[in-house]
């Protein structure tokens, strides 16, 4: 079964809100309950009123036999805004190579540091490649209360693959 990386298109926009439901509502189970998964990602469809973050961004999508698997975004700023797989690609490299790519243009583009807001799963993936906790915080939205990570990575560090 072929992993391959390829940068975001358009058209991959209802398959990434697909990717983003089910990482939510099934991957990320063991760490938030089912309110808070419910609010964070309440539909498996895209807000096509709204445009699409993902088309400004940096992002990379990860297709296995074809078939999109998960999705990496970066701000130009250096902000990893959305790293998300399907729960049945955890643990098969799929965010391993996401990440890669992302790293590849962070430096490409000159980016010294990179930070992000991260769940308790992006928070160990990062924690593994020498990213730093900052500080922890209880984040409100959508009537939710969500314990996340600011951490932060420079990217002369030694483990950023």
């Amino acid at each position: 079964m072929t992993l391959t990386i390829r940068p975001y298109r358009p058209e991959d926009r209802a398959a990434a809100a697909h990717i983003f439901y089910r990482a939510v509502r099934e991957g990320a189970a063991d760490h938030y309950d089912a309110d808070q998964r419910a609010a964070w990602a309440p539909s498996p469809e895209p807000d096509y009123a709204s445009p699409s973050k993902l088309e400004r961004q940096w992002c990379w999508i990860a297709e296995r036999d074809g078939a999109p698997v998960g999705f990496m975004s970066l701000e130009r700023d250096g902000y990893l805004d959305m790293a998300f797989v399907l729960p049945e690609e955890m643990g098969r490299g799929t965010a391993r190579a996401l990440y890669a790519a992302l790293i590849e243009r962070a430096r490409a583009e000159g980016l010294r540091r990179l930070w992000v807001t991260g769940s308790h799963l992006a928070r160990r993936f990062f924690l593994a490649r020498d990213w730093r906790v900052v500080w922890m915080e209880n984040l409100h939205a959508d009537g939710q209360v969500y314990q996340v990570f600011r951490m932060v990575v420079d990217l002369d560090g030694p483990n950023d693959d």
